[in-house]
């Protein structure tokens, strides 16, 4: 991943513009501001409890003790060094090919995306696991601080629970566009294959597949930023108690 691959520039996050760098199509241009998306994705008992967080109306809740904000820092910087490590084992270039066991016949590809797909899902699995016990527990903490940090730890989890399906619908598409990216790759490798070289021996797989790597590696590791944003503002939070 050392060498950065030229994109068109594009505004917005980092992780759309490397999506929209892989694909033809220029993303769509949002005429929806962000509170009208909030409100036709907030049903209304999640608005109940929202506007109750924001308003101060905070429901009993059990004080949990925790640990201190060094240590929640340090686990915080452990399991996003964890994935950080596992995306690059999974992305590092060299690595054995993700071939099917079925890729016989001289004509059919013998790279496919399934392997490398389930790795990805695998991913963000663990992702959305440890993102989401790491926001449990610094709420704990916020909640055993003051109104204003305990109010905050009540937005958190509303949030949470409104906005995770949906992020899981969006980020659950990365998938299949990094597969369409894939075939795409691959398929021009095999367009400028020399016919004379068994598809399973041709010098173009390590070049195609080690920037389809790459890529990827791109995507997850900005996917992993923004799964990490609301734990890094909770840990700010914590900073301020």
């Amino acid at each position: 991943m050392a060498k950065a691959l030229q994109r068109t520039p594009l505004q917005g996050p980092a992780f759309i513009r490397l999506l929209a760098g892989l694909t033809s199509a220029a993303p769509a241009a949002s005429s929806t501001s962000l509170s009208e998306r909030l409100s036709e994705w907030l049903d209304w008992t999640r608005a109940v409890a929202l506007s109750r967080a924001l308003d101060g109306r905070l429901s009993a809740h059990e004080v949990v003790p925790s640990a201190s904000g060094d240590d929640v820092h340090k686990e915080c910087e452990r399991v996003r060094a964890v994935l950080v490590a596992r995306i690059h084992a999974m992305t590092e270039a060299g690595s054995a090919p993700p071939r099917s066991a079925t890729a016989v016949a001289k004509d059919e590809p013998a790279l496919e995306f399934g392997p490398l797909r389930e790795r990805y899902r695998d991913l963000q699995q663990s992702m959305q696991a440890e993102v989401g016990r790491l926001r449990g527990h610094l709420r704990d903490m916020l909640a055993s601080g003051s109104a204003d940090m305990a109010r905050l730890a009540e937005v958190d989890a509303v949030m949470e629970l409104t906005l995770t399906p949906r992020e899981h619908a969006l980020l659950g598409s990365v998938p299949a566009l990094l597969g369409q990216h894939f075939e795409r790759l691959r398929d021009a490798a095999v367009e400028s294959r020399d016919p004379l070289l068994p598809s399973t021996q041709a010098p173009e797989d390590a070049a195609w597949l080690d920037r389809f790597r790459q890529d990827m590696g791109y995507v997850l590791l900005a996917e992993l930023d923004i799964r990490f944003q609301p734990v890094e503002g909770l840990l700010s939070a914590l900073g301020t108690r």
